[in-house]
């Protein structure tokens, strides 16, 4: 039993004492390939995406994300094959559309799969962008948490409000063009729900 714990013990190196580029859990190995892959596809839809588009506005909007999330990769895979800072940090993206929502539902022809790919539009597209960077946002989110090396881990946290904001970007041009349309309740029910909650107190109180 000793010589099986000495044995253990032998194995167990804290960070300090280890190369840089090996300082990496193995559940955070195969979640930063996970993220990594995910950029990749994202990359390459993103480019299929561009034969597609007439409107000047998406274009514009998948080059200008497909062009960060290009940064953000090369930044995730620059720390994490050399456990050191990247060369380029991680930067905040900023979209141009404002904040305006459209609330409210209008008629509008029910959805179905295309059958060829003359029927790919701008919803489609728009649609697919959308799911894709949400879905980035979410595996970073969840990854982040299983990090152990620290700059990956930043990395990938710090990226997660990018996707959030691209994700938002999408969601306003989608509104915009009654593609993502947002049902309200009734007044008195949204009075009703933003109304259930108020704030604590700030001091907790100790029993005596």
């Amino acid at each position: 039993m000793q010589g099986q714990q000495n044995g253990m013990n032998s194995s167990m190196q804290t960070s300090p004492t280890m190369p840089a580029t090996m300082r990496h859990g193995g559940h955070e190995v195969f979640d930063v390939h996970e993220v990594l892959s995910t950029l990749i596809s994202t990359l390459d839809q993103y480019l299929l995406f561009q034969e597609q588009i007439q409107c000047p506005e998406l274009k514009g909007i998948l080059q200008r994300q497909h062009q960060f999330i290009t940064q953000t990769y090369n930044t995730a895979v620059d720390c994490f094959t050399t456990g050191q800072d990247p060369t380029v940090p991680t930067q905040s993206y900023k979209m141009l559309q404002n904040n305006d929502v459209i609330y409210g539902l209008k008629p509008a022809q029910p959805q179905k799969p295309a059958q060829s790919v003359a029927e790919i539009n701008e919803q489609t597209i728009s649609t697919s962008a959308l799911g894709l960077v949400k879905s980035a946002a979410t595996l970073m989110a969840m990854t982040s948490l299983e990090m152990t090396n620290p700059v990956v881990r930043r990395v990938i946290a710090d990226s997660v409000p990018n996707f959030i904001e691209m994700s938002y970007e999408l969601f306003l041009y989608m509104n915009k063009k009654s593609y993502y349309q947002v049902p309200q309740l009734t007044m008195q029910d949204m009075q009703m729900m933003v109304t259930s909650y108020t704030q604590s107190q700030q001091q907790m109180q100790m029993p005596n």
